[in-house]
């Protein structure tokens, strides 16, 4: 089985406008700092649980990966860009991994993000 998400009829046109938009601010700030960041499942038993991992290949492997439901992982989080990579970032509570909500994201930005940001001299202003 193959999860897909479908392409919808106003999707080219709402990205085309949102990277008009950040080129604009980009293009208009010298200042501006662009990061991307995600997070990823890696499970101890080698599998990683990405919503975007891909595996391309010429031919379908027609294979099943079969993996433990409730396998022990952990959640990592990383971001990159001009500043360079900051990261990883475990999200866990007292060794074990934590499933990662609002909370404990605002958390990882205040507590982690923020002073490594502070620490490479970029203030707020500009993050």
């Amino acid at each position: 089985m193959i999860i897909v998400q479908p392409s919808n009829e106003g999707d080219y046109q709402q990205r085309l406008t949102f990277a008009e938009l950040m080129l604009e601010i980009i293009e208009g700030n010298e200042d501006a700092i662009i990061m991307m960041s995600d997070e990823a499942h890696f499970h101890l038993n080698g599998s990683v649980n990405k919503q975007n991992f891909r595996y391309w290949a010429p031919q379908n492997p027609h294979e099943v990966h079969e993996r433990p439901l409730h396998s022990p992982k952990v959640t990592v989080w990383c971001a990159i860009g001009k500043v360079g990579v900051i990261g990883p970032y475990f999200f866990e509570a007292n060794g074990i991994t934590t499933t990662v909500n609002s909370g404990r994201y605002v958390d990882m930005i205040n507590n982690f993000l923020e002073p490594e940001l502070r620490s490479r001299r970029i203030n707020n202003q500009n993050v």
